[in-house]
């Protein structure tokens, strides 16, 4: 786990379950990974979530955000619907003096690709005008950071679009 801006760590599924008792009153958490924690928190037995139920990519539960996020090689299965909602939950709970961790699996991709959206976007650590500067700074805060084919494309299209304020 590394703390990447004050109160906002990234790191993995490890980093998650051995600090678990420490998680409580004071922290927020997402898990940017659908396995174990979507399956758990909606109950789904099979391959997939139910694309009807109504939490099928996001669940809350009380200070967690549960994506139904998985590390693809192809940027379509990434929807901006969880990404933006990554944004605005850890700025919400940032702004009410929370410590946010965002884990995934591994703590190489999808946490970390989504920390240098939300340092694009609320601060100034990290450019908005070139991806490839972004990634080089973000590589200095964060140097684990791995991200798959699909999050990679995901984001370098992110900067692209010019899309880097959240919700709109």
């Amino acid at each position: 786990m590394i703390e990447i801006h004050p109160q906002l760590s990234v790191g993995s599924e490890s980093d998650y379950e051995l600090g678990r008792g420490r998680f409580g009153e004071g922290w927020a958490v997402v898990h940017a990974c659908k396995e174990p924690y979507h399956r758990q928190a909606l109950g789904y037995s099979g391959r997939g979530a139910p694309k009807t139920h109504p939490e099928y990519l996001i669940a809350r539960r009380g200070n967690r955000l549960i994506l139904n996020l998985v590390d693809t090689s192809d940027p379509v299965y990434i929807p901006d619907e969880i990404m933006d909602a990554v944004v605005a939950f850890t700025h919400a709970q940032l702004s009410t003096g929370q410590t946010v961790l965002v884990h995934c699996n591994q703590g190489l991709s999808r946490s970390p690709g989504i920390a240098p959206l939300y340092l694009a976007t609320h601060t100034d650590r990290i450019s908005r005008d070139s991806f490839e500067s972004a990634v080089a700074t973000f590589l200095s805060i964060y140097p684990p950071f791995a991200p798959a084919a699909g999050v990679a494309d995901w984001l370098r299209q992110r900067w692209a679009r010019g899309v880097l304020t959240f919700g709109g």
